[in-house]
């Protein structure tokens, strides 16, 4: 049976019908307000929302402006701290960076190219003591080496030759030439360590001791692959420190189709001579002179030239500054004693190179990086020093209208010289391509494609050239792109000799006193330490027997 909700008049006797109807209406507000906010607990006072309690302070007249403000503020960040708990769970909700599993693939993938072919075709020979000594015979009577003469070898009954202070009735005696060379021993390492924190938070990922005993041994080979080809040493026996180049002059010329002008301004230009400064090489000789030079007018590009050529260098660096530039930088590296710099953005194409300020700094040649204490003189020292066999310079691009007559050339020199029949023309990948350019579209070139099994699986077109054939000895001499040559030079080497008892079994050959170690330091800190270590030297026996074209312009 149902209640009867009680009357105002049976609520408030005595009131006045106004006056009973408004407190009427306040307790029926009352009342639904009990009915929302129902304890849970039967007798016990329901609880007060503790932000509509708050809001009624703040309707509070009493409070002072300031303190409503910061109650308003405290109110506004309250209420949306409530709403995000409300949301639904998202990518972004209620935390930012999600509850997602992270799909990381193990091991760290190892994008890192390790070519080592000249370390891995030269023989590695055992030495012992300090130093690798070598005696040579480079000549005797009718080699046409050593700087010997030929001698007339016809006698009569009457001719006779001093032996000491006799003369006797014997045919003339024959001269050697000879030397002896004394090359010391030196000792390579590289390091790495793996801290302790590092390498117990990859358990589970990747074996990170492992990760780096095998990078640091990899280093090793890298960097001695680029020594056996590059590296110059400044002891006795070794080519030492390429010489800083001499600026002629630095003029400023009209620009030319093809150019774009420099702006004006008065530009200081410094030179070095090139011992592989690219990320694949070692240094450089110290900075030249500067030279300075105003463009005005028509005349907007700078021709620098240089008085003679640095014996050894594989190019030249060239620095510029220009305006309030505080330091010259480097602009690119040229072929030949003559470079044009000028403006815009193009990249440098052979020796036209285009002025920048973002390159590394002139600085880094204040003090000779182009040859070591602790080096030895590889491949490039050899065959373009003094003791090379044949060396030519070319100072332009491959020629089209003769495809490959500058080895041509070399290999004619080297026979001439020595009787040398080389085995292997080295190459940077870019000169390979426009000498292969070169003898393919040669308006004189002769050259044949031979399609194999051309019923099979149809023809795959394309070709390259492999080799040279010495047009002196009829051999063929393989190419090879070696990763780490810089453009512009082209080694030819001889790994034998074409004669039989010279007691050369290897003309190139590295001598190792320790050859590679790999050493696992003992733990003196919280870190795992590995080093490799090897001593030795690196020696071409006989220099004659190799030649080089250097000069190549980029195409």
């Amino acid at each position: 049976m149902g209640l009867n909700a009680p009357k105002a008049a049976d609520l408030f006797d005595g009131a006045s019908a106004v006056e009973a109807a408004e407190r009427m209406d306040a307790y029926a507000s009352e009342l639904n307000k009990s009915l929302s906010n129902a304890s849970s607990v039967p007798g016990q006072a329901p609880t007060a929302d503790p932000l509509s309690a708050m809001e009624s302070l703040v309707a509070n007249k009493s409070l002072s402006p300031d303190a409503a403000a910061g109650l308003q503020n405290a109110l506004a960040a309250q209420r949306v701290a409530l709403q995000d708990i409300q949301k639904d769970i998202t990518l972004t909700s209620p935390l930012s960076t999600a509850f997602a599993a992270f799909d990381l693939e193990a091991p760290a993938k190892m994008l890192t190219p390790r070519p080592t072919p000249l370390r891995n075709r030269i023989p590695r020979k055992k030495g012992v003591g300090t130093s690798h000594r070598v005696k040579r015979i480079t000549g005797y009577t009718g080699t046409g080496t050593g700087g010997v003469g030929n001698l007339f070898p016809g006698i009569t009954e009457s001719t006779t030759t001093a032996f000491g202070s006799i003369s006797f009735q014997r045919g003339p005696k024959i001269s050697y030439s000879a030397d002896d060379l004394v090359l010391p021993y030196n000792s390579y390492s590289l390091s790495d360590a793996v801290s302790f924190d590092a390498n117990f938070s990859g358990l589970g990922y990747q074996d990170l001791r492992q990760l780096s005993s095998t990078s640091t041994l990899y280093a090793t080979m890298l960097m001695e692959g680029r020594m056996m080809l590059m590296a110059r040493g400044t002891a006795s026996g070794y080519s030492g420190a390429l010489t800083a180049p001499t600026i002629a002059s630095a003029t400023a010329t009209a620009t030319t189709s093809g150019q774009t002008a420099l702006p004006n301004a008065q530009y200081i230009i410094f030179v070095t001579a090139d011992a592989g400064i690219s990320g694949s090489g070692f240094g450089e000789s110290i900075v030249s002179a500067q030279a300075a030079e105003t463009t005005t007018g028509s005349n907007k590009t700078i021709v620098v030239t240089l008085s003679a050529a640095v014996v050894g260098a594989l190019g030249y660096n060239l620095y510029v500054k220009s305006g309030a530039q505080a330091t010259a930088t480097y602009q690119g590296t040229f072929q030949g004693l003559t470079a044009t710099l000028q403006g815009g953005t193009a990249p440098n194409s052979g020796n036209l190179i285009t002025y920048t300020t973002t390159g590394a700094l002139v600085t880094r040649a204040a003090a000779d990086t182009s040859a070591y204490a602790t080096g030895y003189d590889g491949i490039l020292p050899t065959v373009l020093g003094p003791n090379s066999g044949a060396l030519n310079t070319i100072n332009s691009t491959f020629s089209t209208s003769n495809p490959g007559v500058e080895f041509q050339d070399v290999f004619a020199d080297l026979y001439s010289n020595v009787k040398a029949d080389p085995d292997l023309v080295l190459l940077n990948g870019n000169d390979r391509k426009q000498l292969s350019d070169a003898i393919k579209s040669g308006s004189t070139a002769n050259y044949r494609l031979t399609i194999q099994e051309p019923g099979k699986d149809g023809v795959t077109y394309g070709s390259i050239v492999t080799g040279l054939q010495n047009e002196v000895t009829g051999k063929a001499v393989d190419l090879l792109v070696h990763p780490w040559l810089n453009s512009g030079v082209a080694p030819v080497l001889s790994f034998t000799l074409p004669i039989p008892d010279t007691e050369v079994s290897d003309v190139w050959a590295n001598f190792l006193v320790q050859d590679y170690m790999g050493i696992q330091w003992p733990v003196t800190q919280f870190a795992y330490e590995f080093s490799t270590y090897f001593r030795g030297t690196f020696f071409c026996t006989a220099p004659a027997w190799n030649g080089a074209v250097s000069g190549i312009k980029s195409a």
